[in-house]
Order: C-alpha cells, then structure tokens, then sequence
C-alpha cells in the first residue's frame, strides 16, 4: 500500500467540515494532511479568501464562468491560497486530494494532476460547478444515508457516490437522560432570536432548556432556560437531552442520530437548499419533527410531544457506528487504485 499522503482539503464555513475532517483523518492508518483557513495548529494554513464577514462560497462577478461558484477578480487571499496548494501538491505528490467542500480547490486538485474525492452535501446540486466537479473527481462522498438522497439527484451521481452517514459524530455517549431540552446553534450561522427561545421555555414550565452555541442572552430570561455557550463536547451535551431542537447541518444530525434522541429539526436557509433537502429526508424516514419555522410559544408543548413520540427506528436507521472505518479502508482502497493507475501507465 502507498504511504504517499493524502490531502484534505477544509472549507471554514462553520464547524462541520472540520469535525468531520478530524473524524475521517483519525480514521485512516495512511497519513492525512489538513489544508483551509483558520488550522495553523493542525494542518496546513491558507489564506483567507473571503469578501467580508458574510460568506457562502458564491461571488457575483460578472464574467465568471458558469463551472466556477467563487471566482472574485484581483483577491490576494485567492492568488495566495492557489500558491499555497499547489506547492504541497508538488512537494508532498498526494496519492489523493479529498475536497470538503470547493468546486474551485476540487478542479485545481484535478488540474495538478491528482485524483478527487469529493464530499458532495445534500441538496440541489445541478448547477454546471456542481456537475462537472462530480464529473471530475474520481469518486464522490456523501456524509447522510442513501436513504437522505435528494430525489433530483441523477443517477450517474448517486452511481459515484459513497453513502458514510455518521462522519460527523464524535460516536454514541452514554449519560444520564434528564427532561432538558437541549437547543443547538451551529457556528455556521443562525436566523433564531434569543427572545424566542425564551418564549418556548416559558410554554414548557416542567423542562428546562438549555442552549449551546453561540447566542446572546435575552433580556428577560425565565428560571428554567439556560444559555452554556459554545462546548467541544456536543456530544456528551446531546446524549444527556430527551430531546434536541436544532438545525440540519450534517452535523447536528449525525450526533443526534448517533445517540438515538428525539430531534425537532428546524432548517435554516443554506446555498443549494442544503438543509431543506436534509430536512425533508429526516420527514419522510420519520426520524425527526421538522418544522418549516420555530414555532410559536404555544406550539411547543405538541412539537416536544410529537418528536418523543416518535418510533425511534426512523433515527436509528440512519446511523452507521462503524462509518468512519468503513470510509477510511474504502479510501485507502481508492488511493491504491490511483497509485496503482499511475504506475501501470
């Protein structure tokens, strides 16, 4: 088997591509090396090639070409990164460049050479970028069940497609269930109000809520609501819940679903419709209560009762514990084919 390294590739918007980064990285007896934003400690450090504070991996210049999502003209962050890339890729000759997520990283990737994996989220991914970086990698990852799929997806996609649902949980925590509430707030940007959060609480006397992420505190807080901040242990946050309220970010669902809790999901608005598409696969294996919105105060007490009530089969088919191993030798199987590749030619 090759020792030649394999490259990763990290998007930084929000905690999920890391985490699963990590996941997948500790995953694997071949060496991994991380390269985005904002890894100094970890992996190798790119430049920051963001416009301003908000950011969804789309620009809108005039001129770009329809196969490009990001592609602003005159950025030095932009010129710095692709230098930056490039020389590991000559240095380090990866047997494998694994793309979580970037249309632009996976065609420079394919460009110097190197064989993609791409990390493929859900959603409608039609659009020329999206199809001709799945046409180009060598094959595709999906970090949901097949079961999430969207129903527009084409069938040459799905074909490509490794299904690895779980990639971003850090695995099952046993802990004592309580009536907590737990309410999670990515950092991958949130449209919820503390105020309402409040208001859901003082409809439910007999629980206590409990908040992680971060979110300010609202002026006027009731005696049961808690706000925790951000916590590396999401995990152990989860387990100790009956019940989660959240949004579908792969994330947040693969922990909810690895530790087996009731889950009202609430999507929020994301490019491709992402977490709409997750949403609508979490309804139809009745895995969670999706709301379309937060509901109203008075709503909450049904909502709560309707996702305790829920067959936990729905959830507990889309968890696979053993994911992250199952990947990392389906991986290492695929570097060895390109490796292989090479040498024959």
């Amino acid at each position: 088997m090759s020792t030649r390294p394999i490259g990763y590739y990290v998007h930084h918007h929000g905690a999920g591509h890391l985490n699963r980064a990590r996941i997948i990285r500790d995953a694997m007896s071949l060496p991994v090396t991380l390269l985005g934003t904002g890894i100094e400690s970890e992996g190798i450090a790119l430049a920051d090639d963001r416009l301003g504070a908000s950011f969804d991996g789309q620009d809108q210049t005039a001129n770009r070409p329809k196969t490009l999502h990001y592609a602003p003209l005159d950025h030095e962050g932009i010129r710095n990164r692709v230098a930056r890339i490039t020389q590991w890729i000559a240095d380090a000759r990866p047997s494998l460049m694994i793309v979580d997520v970037s249309v632009e990283v996976a065609m420079l990737a394919r460009l110097t050479s190197v064989p993609v994996l791409y990390v493929r989220l859900n959603g409608q991914r039609s659009d020329p970028a999206h199809l001709e970086a799945f046409r180009g990698a060598q094959a595709l990852i999906a970090p949901f069940a097949q079961a999430m799929e969207n129903p527009a997806t084409p069938d040459w996609v799905r074909a490509k497609t490794y299904y690895a649902p779980g990639l971003s949980s850090d695995g099952p925590v046993l802990g004592a269930q309580n009536d907590t509430v737990l309410v999670i707030i990515g950092k991958g940007g949130t449209s919820l109000m503390a105020e309402a959060i409040a208001d859901a609480a003082r409809s439910c006397p007999d629980r206590t809520w409990r908040v992680v992420g971060n979110l300010s505190t609202p002026s006027e807080r009731p005696r049961n609501l808690v706000f925790a901040g951000w916590t590396d242990n999401m995990a152990e946050e989860v387990a100790k819940a009956s019940v989660v309220v959240g949004a579908a970010g792969d994330g947040v669902v693969s922990l909810v679903m690895a530790a087996d809790r009731p889950f009202v999901c609430i999507p929020e608005q994301r490019p491709f419709g992402e977490q709409h598409a997750t949403a609508s696969g979490l309804q139809r294996m009745g895995a969670a209560t999706v709301c379309p919105a937060w509901p109203d105060a008075q709503e909450w007490p049904a909502t709560l009762s309707a996702a305790l009530a829920l067959d936990p089969k729905g959830r507990r088919a889309l968890n696979d514990p053993q994911a992250a191993k199952r990947l990392a030798l389906w991986i290492e199987a695929q570097a060895a084919s390109g490796v292989a590749q090479e040498l024959a030619a």
